[in-house]
């Protein structure tokens, strides 16, 4: 009988082949078993006598000379939304009105006054249809800078449309010689003195309003 062995693949004598050594079985890792629960070390605190006091402390920081290392304070961005300008006079309110970025102020209507006080009733609801953020009521002054009579009734007028218009502010700007301008500019486009008393209110609003809104573009 031929001799055999492990590594042989036929009889001694004849061309044996190696046959590759077969790699052992992968250790066996122990299965979890999810029903086993799993413990997370914790810490106790004691909550018999209550919370702890929370505390809430705030620290001012001066920027005026700049952010903390010389980063430069953004500038403010003005305000989106539709402006509303007001001319006010004894016996009308010319009204005008920005575009929403609030850059271009353009003739809306002329209100006139009553003594109901119809007309404020009219441009708050102006301000809602047209959803203004602000309105500017022009202030009229002497050229000396002093204020008259026209200029208490303008801040009179003001202060009662601001209470029918809710969080929208009222602003009173300088309105010298806004009229004077208006009449001038409708001149220049071809229109007499008649035909001015139904526009001109509303150009000098649009004066106001315009002089306003530039105003703010510069100061941003």
């Amino acid at each position: 009988m031929s001799e055999q062995r492990p590594d042989d693949t036929g009889p001694v004598g004849q061309r044996r082949v190696r046959r590759p050594a077969v790699p052992p079985p992968p250790p066996v890792r122990p299965r979890s078993n999810p029903a086993q629960p799993v413990h997370h070390r914790t810490e106790q605190i004691d909550l018999s006598a209550g919370f702890p006091p929370v505390r809430h402390e705030t620290a001012q920081i001066d920027l005026s000379g700049g952010l903390p290392g010389g980063l430069p304070i953004p500038p403010r961005r003005p305000r989106q939304g539709r402006r509303l300008g007001l001319d006010v006079g004894t016996v009308r309110v010319g009204v005008a009105i920005s575009d929403p970025t609030g850059t271009l102020a353009s003739p809306l209507e002329t209100v006139r006054r009553a003594r109901d006080e119809s007309d404020l009733d009219r441009i708050a609801a102006l301000v809602a249809e047209h959803e203004v953020t602000e309105v500017v009521v022009g202030e009229p002054r002497h050229l000396s800078g002093a204020s008259g009579a026209s200029a208490r009734e303008a801040r009179a007028y003001a202060r009662a449309l601001g209470g029918r218009i809710g969080s929208v502010p009222v602003h009173l700007v300088d309105e010298r010689l806004s009229t004077v301008t208006a009449a001038s500019s409708l001149r220049a486009n071809g229109l007499d003195s008649r035909q001015q008393r139904g526009v001109i209110d509303q150009a000098a609003a649009v004066v106001i309003l315009q002089a306003y809104l530039d105003a703010q573009r510069e100061r941003t």
